[in-house]
């Protein structure tokens, strides 16, 4: 039974990881509509620093982290989720239903 609920928890964070790893390279990939490209890439790309926050079981987000997600502009945060949320579609999956 513990093996499977490790099992279980190794998967989630395998598959946060790689969500990770999509996302970051779709925010490099994507022209974004919120503020000039180069500015709205650059501070996503800042972001990097949030990396091991995203991971199951991880400490809390970092000073780092905190003031690179401060320092993004909101029309280019929501711009990016609401592209990041379509990721699934594209890749003729179902769409993500996330709770908590």
């Amino acid at each position: 039974m513990a093996s499977v609920k490790s099992s279980s928890s190794s998967s989630s964070s395998v598959v946060s990881l790689l969500l990770l790893i999509l996302l970051v390279i779709v925010l490099q990939s994507v022209v974004i509509e919120c503020q000039p490209q180069q500015s709205c890439t650059a501070s996503l790309t800042g972001l990097n620093v949030c990396a091991p926050f995203l991971v199951p079981g991880s400490p809390t987000a970092s000073t780092e982290c905190c003031n690179a997600v401060q320092s993004i502009n909101h029309d280019c945060m929501c711009n990016t989720m609401r592209i990041a949320a379509q990721i699934p579609a594209q890749c003729n999956l179902p769409p993500l239903s996330c709770s908590g």
